[in-house]
């Protein structure tokens, strides 16, 4: 029996000797509809980006891509959703994800207060705020007011979602 003992252990150092290594590392390509990272590009104008832009995105792909093509033009950010949302099961953290990287286009005197929340570093009740405060004379005066409901606000990169 003690034999046997002392045996095992020189029998299990021998097997794992001989066994393949199981933990084999793959750069598999990231999946089409994959979440993005955390850092995102500047996004496209969903009604004016091509499918081949769209494509470049991370965690888009050409099947996303095309599905954001297909259902132009976008009046709001809500039919972005519904339509977009058809295709990812509406699974809220992919859609989010997906709306870093796009954005539809904000008319200052149209937009519902959802879309304008896609500005930067606006939230919903600064957006009522703008909605409220139609007409604006100019997409400046539109800024400028935006501006003041979101300090510290970027109006380089806020001039972007006016798709003008």
């Amino acid at each position: 029996m003690r034999a046997l003992l002392l045996a095992l252990p020189l029998a299990l150092v021998a097997c794992q000797a001989e066994a393949p290594d199981t933990a084999v590392v793959t750069d598999a390509p990231v999946e089409a509809d994959a979440p993005v990272a955390a850092s995102d590009p500047t996004p496209l104008n969903l009604n004016t980006a091509t499918e081949a832009e769209f494509a470049a995105l991370p965690g888009v792909g050409e099947r996303m891509a095309h599905e954001f093509e297909e259902y132009r033009p976008y009046a709001s950010i809500r039919v972005f959703r519904e339509e977009i949302g058809k295709y990812i099961d509406d699974d809220p953290d992919q859609l989010a994800a997906y709306e870093r990287l796009v954005f539809v286009p904000v008319d200052p005197n149209a937009s519902d207060a959802e879309t304008l929340q896609q500005l930067p570093s606006l939230d919903a009740g600064a957006a009522r705020e703008l909605v409220d405060g139609r007409p604006y004379d100019s997409d400046d005066a539109f800024l400028d007011r935006y501006a003041e409901l979101a300090p510290g606000a970027d109006l380089d990169a806020a001039r972007v979602y006016l798709g003008r």
